[in-house]
């Protein structure tokens, strides 16, 4: 019994810290992986609710069900929580995507194998090594799949993010039917699953650090510059300084002013965080500045204050990414994550005096 429940749980909980491990520049939060841990347990409870009132009406077998019906349902209400993410701009790389899809899948997989465990504890290795190697680790990889191609479709196509879901969604359910209706023994799907995941996710991996290095090299040295430009007295001769000039003829003159501080400070809160990504790289947790929740503060009363008008004719110069929301969101959350600790420390300092 205490070698089933190794396989049933173990591995799949192991690969997932393998994932958070990986990851050098530590892009997703801890608190935002229990969170996807959390709505993947309530998934598999809603996955049993809907095999009790499903299976009935669609008037299929069980095995029939668990190929077409299961796939559609359980992929889809997992990867709910994934598209909220991305739309939200929770996500960032493929690499904080990949951990996040699979912690989804992990949760899934845990409760669904504990029920399995609380009926079959006294089963053979077999079913088990099927069980949690198998369809644990394919819970966890079909999630991770849709949110590595979410990702990077919603990053190409900022504006039909609806439809960015589409294709992921498509292979996610596409891996979960073909894991249960291949004409192949469950412990040779399990050995190719052991295979072929391991290497997606190194490949996935290899590309998205190495992007993410490019995205913080290139783009800090740009945003410093910018930042010098803004700063000095030659801006009005630059390509900003002339078009702002021109906007004036168009825009109040405070509705002008607050374009350029948005400018300003939408690149000094870019700087902020390409610079904590490099000390996270180098294994520093650095925290935030303390007035990063005060600048984020700013630029959604500076957006409100320009209004849509004005956003619209900033676009030509304006020197933001769709990253600028996940920005804040890293910011903000290292901000209340370093809180956190400096008050640990307190408390651990009066503890001892």
């Amino acid at each position: 019994m205490a070698a089933n429940a190794v396989l049933a749980f173990v591995p799949v909980l192991l690969f997932l810290g393998v994932l958070v491990l990986m990851d050098s520049f530590k892009l997703a939060r801890p608190g935002a992986i229990f969170m996807a841990l959390a709505w993947g347990a309530a998934v598999a409870l809603i996955g049993q609710v809907a095999y009790g009132h499903l299976l009935p009406l669609v008037h299929l077998s069980p095995s029939a069900y668990s190929g077409f019906v299961a796939p559609l349902v359980e992929e889809t209400v997992k990867a709910a929580y994934i598209a909220y993410l991305i739309v939200r701009r929770r996500i960032g790389f493929p690499v904080d995507a990949a951990q996040l899809g699979f912690a989804v899948g992990t949760g899934f997989a845990v409760i669904e194998n504990l029920d399995y465990f609380r009926v079959l504890s006294d089963a053979g290795l077999v079913l088990w090594f099927v069980r949690g190697l198998g369809t644990a680790m394919l819970h966890g990889a079909a999630t991770a799949v849709f949110a590595m191609l979410v990702q990077r479709a919603a990053d190409q196509h900022r504006d039909r993010l609806v439809l960015s879901l589409v294709p992921g969604w498509i292979a996610a359910v596409a891996m979960h039917a073909a894991f249960n209706l291949v004409p192949v023994s469950p412990v040779a799907m399990t050995a190719m699953l052991l295979i072929g995941l391991p290497l997606i996710v190194l490949w996935v991996f290899q590309h998205s650090e190495q992007a993410t290095r490019e995205w913080i090299g290139a783009g800090l040295d740009l945003d410093v510059m910018l930042l010098d430009t803004f700063s000095s007295d030659a801006l009005e001769y630059t390509r900003f300084g002339m078009y702002l000039r021109e906007l004036r003829a168009r825009f109040p003159g405070p509705v002008v002013a607050d374009m350029l501080c948005l400018l300003r400070v939408e690149i000094e809160l870019a700087i902020q965080a390409k610079a904590m990504l490099i000390a996270r790289n180098a294994g520093v947790m650095m925290p935030a500045h303390p007035d990063a929740q005060s600048a984020a503060d700013e630029i959604r009363y500076l957006r409100s204050s320009i209004g849509p008008a004005g956003l619209l004719a900033l676009r030509p110069i304006h020197v933001s990414s769709h990253r600028d929301d996940w920005h804040r969101y890293l910011l903000i959350g290292a901000n209340s994550l370093g809180n956190r600790l400096i008050r640990l420390m307190r408390f651990a300092n009066a503890r001892q005096e």
